[in-house]
């Protein structure tokens, strides 16, 4: 490895997702899980409306009128110390209000592979996020 040593909170921090259309804080919960929330948009604003973006595509409707912004859409990661990556989780991609399996693993101290999916890891699509200082 030619990283510093991996470790269970190796992936708090802020990071630009792959599109850099956003920053995604990712935190331990106070249960010991980990988890993530949206912290910034490129585009905040609804080109529709002119107001902030809102969770209009979340498949319950009662969470339409929350703002994008702060929206926690990463929850229940717990860290997997023999294959060093963090697994069991779910993200919610506020696009298309879908929620998926996630497994995130580290690609170096600066850059993580999130990998979102369908059932099994196979049916999937993976970003690399980096992290910001």
């Amino acid at each position: 490895m030619l990283f510093a040593q991996i470790h269970s909170n190796s992936i708090i921090g802020t990071w630009l997702n792959g599109e850099g259309t956003g920053k995604i804080e990712i935190y331990k919960t106070n249960s010991g899980h980990y988890a993530g929330k949206i912290i910034w948009l490129k585009e905040p604003i609804d080109p529709e409306t002119g107001k902030p973006k809102l969770d209009k595509r979340n498949p319950d409707k009662s969470k339409r009128s929350n703002p994008t912004l702060g929206l926690v859409n990463m929850y229940g990661f717990t860290y997997n110390e023999s294959e060093q990556d963090w697994e069991n989780g779910k993200i919610y991609d506020p696009k298309n209000g879908k929620e998926y399996s996630c497994k995130i693993s580290m690609k170096d101290n600066n850059a993580i592979k999130v990998r979102g999916y369908i059932g099994i890891t196979l049916i999937g699509r993976t970003d690399t996020w980096t992290r910001l200082k």
